[in-house]
């Protein structure tokens, strides 16, 4: 079974972007897409304390009539993360994903953030599970033993 430590190294950049709690909306934004990131950690006096992401952006952001470039992230960020070890499987991270409905996981250990991942490291990896178990199966049922 594929673990959370697995997607990290498979990860193209380690890098974990984040802002600070006072800076503003637009300033988190910009970050987000200028790194192709769904999600930016939130941060105060070098710690993590929230996260915020485009479906923030959408729901607390405009909607509710607060403009990006003078709201502070920590007026909009989500304080209650759920978060994830190296140990956790994909699919335990499936099964978070769809209860919180979320799409981003910190992964910690030690009370410190080693990295992130998104629904789409968790999805890429169970459909990559599940191709190696099909595989397994025809080849056990054409009788070249369960190799995936």
């Amino acid at each position: 079974m594929t673990t959370v430590r697995k997607l990290l190294e498979a990860k193209e950049s380690a890098t974990n972007f984040s802002v600070e709690a006072t800076q503003s909306v637009l300033e988190a934004l910009k970050v987000m897409a200028e790194a192709h990131i769904g999600a930016i950690l939130v941060t105060e006096n070098g710690k993590i304390i929230g996260i915020y992401t485009e479906r923030d952006y959408l729901f607390k952001g405009e909607l509710e009539g607060r403009a990006a470039k003078t709201t502070q992230i920590k007026d909009v960020m989500v304080t209650q993360m759920i978060t994830v070890t190296n140990n956790t499987t994909v699919d335990q991270c499936m099964a978070l994903m769809k209860q919180y409905r979320i799409r981003h996981l910190p992964v910690v250990e030690n009370d410190q953030l080693i990295g992130l991942v998104s629904m789409r490291d968790v999805m890429l990896a169970a459909i990559e599970n599940k191709d190696s178990e099909i595989r397994g199966l025809e080849n056990y049922i054409m009788g070249s033993g369960f190799q995936s």
